[in-house]
């Protein structure tokens, strides 16, 4: 049986060209790879024995931190089973631990460099429990970007719109199991479109939530559709995207995308401990 490509989502620091890989598979191991969108170079930064929910995080807007949710299952830890924890790029090691118990709400955005809300639920009493914390970083009380706190696309659409994304048009009768359509202009009169998906009738190696993707052109009716396309947004003046466990970009011209490459190929990562360095 031919295995499933490497699963990839990527954070984009706004003030920094600096990026953060989150890289599933198997389905219980994901890794933390820190991008250097300078050079394309990339460092991984730690593994775990669970699950990212990678749609409930962000990243810091100068780079250096990270918000996240994960889950592990062991409920009888210290953890709880689920957790919010902040760690600075690329590494999970926590500076900010908070216990969750469950797989409500949970995870959060950064406001600033050093200002985070965490989506705790309705009024802050989801359950969260703070046995660590840092002054590094501080909570802000309210939410500055008008979320419901909720699941991961409670979190994941509020970060699109901050990020440039326009909330282009609600679940589509043509696409059963569309929540929402996003688009970003890209340049040369192109669009890039994200087509965001919920449905537990997922399609195999996807979980219930899974972005497929659309370039629309300045012509009427052209439209090219990226299916395999899991991530994908702008760096810059190029179009970056992840598909079959590889990062690529391309230069976006009048006719098209011009000069796609392979930035880098996450399928042959294993996991391996690798300690913190603080």
């Amino acid at each position: 049986m031919t295995p499933f490509p490497a699963r990839i989502h990527c954070l984009l620091a706004r003030d920094a060209p600096i990026g953060l890989v989150i890289r599933r598979g198997p389905s219980k191991r994901v890794a933390t790879i820190l991008w250097d969108r300078r050079r394309d170079e990339f460092k991984v930064g730690q593994w775990l024995k669970g699950r990212i929910y990678e749609r409930r995080c962000d990243i810091s807007p100068d780079g250096k931190r990270l918000i996240y949710f994960a889950m592990n299952g062991a409920w009888g830890s210290e953890s709880r089973g689920s957790w919010t924890a902040i760690s600075r790029v690329p590494y999970l090691k926590a500076i900010v631990f908070m216990p969750k118990g469950d797989c409500w709400n949970g995870g959060g955005m950064w406001a600033r460099d050093r200002d985070y809300w965490l989506n705790d639920g309705p009024g802050g009493r989801s359950g969260h429990t703070i046995p660590k914390e840092s002054t590094e970083v501080q909570r802000v009380g309210a939410d500055p970007f008008g979320t419901e706190s909720g699941e991961c696309l409670q979190v994941y659409f509020p970060r699109l719109i901050r990020d440039g994304w326009t909330h282009a048009a609600e679940a589509s009768s043509g696409r059963p199991k569309c929540a929402a359509v996003f688009e970003k202009d890209i340049g040369k009169g192109w669009t890039l479109r994200k087509i965001v998906n919920a449905s537990i009738n997922h399609p195999v190696g996807k979980g219930c939530y899974w972005d497929e993707h659309e370039l629309v052109g300045p012509e009427a009716g052209q439209v090219t559709c990226h299916p395999t396309w899991e991530w994908a947004d702008l760096d810059g003046k190029r179009l970056v995207w992840a598909a079959d466990g590889k990062l690529w970009a391309a230069e976006v011209r009048s006719i098209g995308l011009a000069n796609e490459a392979v930035l880098h190929d996450f399928n042959s990562m294993e996991y391996r401990r690798i300690a913190a360095p603080y």
